[in-house]
């Protein structure tokens, strides 16, 4: 199995905020990728390398990220032995190319024909989650259906909804749909998606057909990694795993609380994620 981590984002809203708040605390974070930033006391992107590190399953580990900060991963990654940075050639928010693109030139560049596990590179879950847990379902699904792919999800609250996207399911956990960011009103699910997926090698060649139909899309349709999920689940069995929840980092306020309490609850766990 193969980890892929998206980083190819351009941060604009917590760039924004950093700028706002024109307080040095934090001016030592301009010029710094989201998954780069300091949480506890490793950079964000590190707790999902450790933890991937300390697995037998995950064989290797790539790094997708724009021209714009591709020099800042590089550096980062002489740390960490284990991961290639690929580089997806745009340089600006405007230009990018969509979190679905990059997972596309991933698999090209290196000729992935093995299950994935995708995870966003500003996403990190609460202390109790376990990668091997998730791994242990997956296998088990396998086990019955070689077609089946995982996504996680938690409970989010009834207002909540309209910020993520929502997965309905059967009675067997099965997705039957996803709604891209309902109101509370549009749908009964309170499930939350994160951007973590583990996707069957037989899922992978749908990757392209998706870009395909969606290239005179806007640009929203191919970076959001749940619109590939809700186009998947008609095409191929998705279940969901329950985790407990996610942190934030989105914006400022949100970032200084996550990484407060890694510095605060978290600096002895040392098998985090794992």
């Amino acid at each position: 199995m193969k980890a892929i981590i998206l980083a190819a984002g351009y941060g604009t809203r917590l760039l924004r905020d950093l700028q706002n708040a024109n307080c040095e605390e934090f001016r030592h974070l301009l010029g710094i990728p989201k998954p780069l930033f300091p949480i506890g006391h490793l950079p964000l992107i590190s707790h999902w390398v450790a933890a991937f590190d300390a697995i037998d399953g995950v064989a290797e580990i790539f790094v997708v990220t724009n021209g714009h900060y591709y020099a800042k991963f590089e550096e980062w990654a002489q740390k960490h032995k284990s991961v290639t940075v690929i580089n997806d050639g745009t340089k600006s928010n405007e230009g990018r190319l969509g979190a679905i693109a990059c997972l596309q030139l991933v698999l090209d560049k290196f000729g992935i024909d093995d299950h994935i596990i995708v995870v966003a590179g500003d996403t990190l879950f609460f202390e109790d989650f376990s990668i091997r847990d998730v791994l242990a379902n997956f296998d088990k699904l396998q086990r019955g259906n070689d077609q089946t792919n995982l996504v996680l999800a938690y409970l989010c609250k009834d207002e909540e909804t309209k910020n993520y996207g929502i997965l309905e399911t059967d009675a067997n956990f099965r997705v039957m749909t996803l709604k891209e960011k309902p109101s509370a009103e549009e749908t009964d699910s309170r499930r939350a998606c994160p951007c973590f997926y583990l996707l069957s090698k037989y899922t992978l060649p749908l990757i392209q057909v998706f870009l395909e139909e969606k290239k005179n899309a806007p640009i929203a349709e191919k970076d959001a990694p749940g619109h590939f999920i809700a186009w998947l689940v008609s095409r191929k069995p998705v279940f969901v795993h329950m985790i407990s929840g996610r942190f934030d980092v989105g914006n400022l306020p949100s970032y200084i609380s996550c990484n407060n309490y890694f510095l605060d609850k978290m600096h002895n766990l040392t098998d985090y994620l794992q």
